[in-house]
């Protein structure tokens, strides 16, 4: 999850969403990566918008999702890597 520091928002649901995700998918690396010390990484990934969820390299969400958005995105990930 790309994020600023300073965003309620963000604050508020990382660990909710963080939590929601490693519920869903067994073994998932999540990571929090603030833009500001990953800028780069976040141009080359194409993050435009905070907060961004970015899956297998590929941003999702430019926007929080929801507990089962990201749940189903995440199950739909991980079943294609199988």
């Amino acid at each position: 999850m790309f994020y600023s520091p300073g965003c309620a928002a963000c604050e508020d649901r990382q660990a909710e969403l963080r939590s929601a995700a490693q519920e869903a998918v067994k073994d998932l690396e999540w990571l929090d990566v603030n833009v500001i010390d990953n800028m780069d990484t976040a141009v080359e990934l194409g993050v435009i918008t905070l907060p961004s969820i970015v899956i297998d390299g590929e941003v999702v969400f430019t926007s929080l999702p929801t507990r089962a958005q990201l749940c189903k995105a995440l199950t739909v990930r991980s079943g294609a890597r199988k």
